[in-house]
């Protein structure tokens, strides 16, 4: 478990998956996805494999609650490894239920998880994947100090992918903040 300002981080369980499946199944959370909201078995497969991630390599994506309602799931992310292409990178990933976003979670859950990736996790870099319109995510990436890296053609017929990267080295206070 990981406690930030305003969030408590923890391993999902199975019980959890009630609230991925509302949160990805919903289209609103989903609007830049090019696969769309998931559907029922989707969203099982991606929640089973994300277990299976913190069984194989003792982290993976959280759980996300707000410390004053650390009961209630609001969103779910963190690293995982994920192909770039036909290279595997660690890749920082979130996403929250609509009714939580515009009040910095995102931004500070990032911050975080960044800083777990470098001092826990002993990562050189953290990338990060972003369609180029979802904007919202665009700057908490770039609040986090990422930098557009690359581009990535993942999705067949569209506009390749922003992929972000920070590197341990140049990482500054404003991640500690």
């Amino acid at each position: 478990m990981r406690i930030t300002n305003r969030l408590i981080l923890e391993k999902p369980n199975k019980e959890d998956f009630k609230r991925f499946y509302e949160i990805n199944s919903d289209p609103d959370t989903n609007i830049y996805n090019p696969h769309g909201a998931m559907n029922y078995n989707i969203a099982l497969t991606v929640f089973k494999k994300t277990l299976e991630h913190w069984e194989e390599n003792k982290f993976g994506n959280w759980k996300i609650s707000e410390r004053e309602t650390a009961n209630y799931v609001i969103g779910f992310g963190g690293l995982s490894n994920r192909k770039y292409g036909d290279k595997l990178k660690l890749n920082l990933g979130f996403r929250f239920d609509k009714l939580f976003w515009g009040k910095g979670y995102a931004t500070e859950f990032a911050k975080d998880t960044i800083e777990y990736g470098f001092n826990e996790l002993n990562e050189k870099y953290i990338y990060g994947l972003v369609r180029p319109e979802n904007l919202a995510s665009v700057r908490v990436l770039e609040k986090c100090n990422m930098l557009v890296f690359d581009t990535l053609s993942d999705v067949p017929n569209e506009e390749d992918s922003l992929v972000y990267r920070i590197n341990k080295n140049h990482i500054t206070d404003a991640n500690k903040a």
